[in-house]
């Protein structure tokens, strides 16, 4: 099984926003992983992928490192959510991204503050 991992460094303006890109990538989407550096604490991001807007991950008030493995709900071929019997909680999948970027917002990040992305790709 090849494997990537991309780390996208990101550095805020004034305002505490940014908004970056990781390379183009091919891939299940298995990890993102942020690693705090010094972005202020209360920090908010939202990950998508850029061509098709599916969301990886959208997070507020994020004061440490954290490490997601995002999926999606799953559909039956009418449409209609795949459900778990017991509860109706939804059945998850792997995110596929197809020659596509990453694309990071940020907000409420502070002052020209710092912190990295890790996107690992199955």
């Amino acid at each position: 099984m090849h494997v990537e991992r991309h780390s996208i460094a990101v550095t805020t303006i004034a305002d505490g926003s940014a908004t970056v890109y990781s390379p183009v990538i091919t891939g299940k989407i298995a990890n993102i992983i942020y690693v705090k550096t010094d972005f202020a604490d209360g920090v908010d991001f939202t990950i998508t992928l850029e061509a098709t807007g599916q969301t990886l991950w959208a997070d507020t008030n994020i004061n440490a490192s954290e490490v997601v493995a995002p999926r999606q709900a799953t559909h039956d071929t009418a449409g209609a959510a795949s459900l778990y019997a017991a509860g109706g909680e939804p059945v998850e999948d792997d995110i596929v991204c197809e020659n596509d970027r990453v694309k990071i917002v940020i907000a409420q990040g502070g002052d020209k503050k710092t912190g990295t992305f890790i996107i690992i790709v199955a």
